[in-house]
C-alpha cells in the first residue's frame, strides 16, 4: 500500500514537474506594432489591402488577439498608423472592431454621417501629411441614423447644418415614380448613404488640396467603403 502511495505520489511530481517546464518555455505571441521603418515602406495599395484583410477576418470570425494593454505600452513613445478613417458615430461601426486593428495601426475620426468639413480634412491631413498614414478611408454604413434624418429633413438643435451635407446625396439618389423618399423606405437609405460616401470623398479631394496632391503623386490613396450591419462586411468604392 505504502509502495503504491509513493508510486503515485511520484507520478504526480512527474507529471507537475512536465507541465511547470512546459509552461516556463511558453511565451505569450504578442502581435507587431507600427514602427517607422514598416510604415515609411508601406504603399498605399498594401495599406488598402491591409483594411481589407482585417475586415475578411472580422466577417469570418476569426479576428488576431489584439493585447491592447501591450500596443498601449509599445506606442507611448511614438505612434505611425497606416491608415486614417472617417466613420459614422454609430456605436456599432468603431473601425477597429469593423477592419480587426489594434492600437497604434490606424487613426480614426467620428462624425454623424460620416460627413466631410475643415475640421474633419484638417485631421486628415495631420494623419497623413505629418503622421504618415498611406491611406484615407471615409466608411458609411446601412441603416445610418443621419442619413435618416436628411432624407427626413430633421430640423432640431444643430442638426440641420450637419444635415446639410448629406443633402445633396439625397437629390441625387433617384427613385421610381410615387416611391418613397423617406426613412421608412430602407432601400432608399441605404442607397442614399452609399451616394453619401462618395461625395465625401470628393468633397475632401476638393477642400483639402495637400491631400488630393498627395494622392495624385501615389504618396497616398482616398476611398470609400459602405458597411452592411447584417453582413459585417465592407464594400470598398474605388
Amino acid at each position: 500500500m505504502i509502495n503504491n502511495r509513493r508510486l503515485k505520489f511520484l507520478k504526480f511530481l512527474t507529471v507537475f514537474g512536465l507541465v511547470i517546464g512546459v509552461s516556463s518555455c511558453v511565451r505569450p505571441q504578442f502581435p507587431q506594432v507600427w514602427t517607422q521603418q514598416k510604415q515609411e515602406v508601406l504603399v498605399p495599395g498594401e495599406a488598402l489591402r491591409l483594411l481589407q484583410e482585417g475586415n475578411k477576418r472580422h466577417v469570418s470570425g476569426r479576428p488576431n488577439n489584439h493585447h491592447l494593454r501591450y500596443q498601449a505600452y509599445r506606442t507611448s513613445h511614438g505612434q505611425y498608423p497606416f491608415a486614417a478613417l472617417v466613420t459614422c458615430i454609430d456605436s456599432r461601426t468603431s473601425a477597429e472592431f469593423v477592419f480587426d486593428q489594434g492600437l497604434g495601426d490606424i487613426f480614426e475620426a467620428r462624425v454623424a454621417g460620416s460627413v466631410i468639413n475643415t475640421d474633419i480634412a484638417a485631421s486628415l491631413e495631420y494623419a497623413c501629411y505629418v503622421a504618415g498614414s498611406k491611406v484615407v478611408a471615409i466608411i458609411g454604413h446601412t441603416g445610418c441614423g443621419a442619413v435618416k434624418g436628411a432624407c427626413d429633413r430633421v430640423t432640431v438643435g444643430n442638426l440641420p447644418g450637419l444635415l446639410a451635407r448629406i443633402e445633396p446625396a439625397v437629390r441625387a439618389t433617384e427613385t421610381a415614380a410615387g416611391e418613397d423618399r423617406t426613412s421608412h423606405n430602407h432601400e432608399f437609405v441605404d442607397r442614399v448613404a452609399r451616394a453619401n460616401v462618395v461625395h465625401s470623398v470628393q468633397t475632401l479631394r476638393r477642400i483639402s488640396p495637400l491631400l488630393a496632391k498627395m494622392e495624385a503623386e501615389g504618396k497616398i490613396t482616398i476611398v470609400g467603403g459602405l458597411y452592411d450591419l447584417n453582413t459585417e462586411a465592407v464594400t470598398f468604392l474605388l
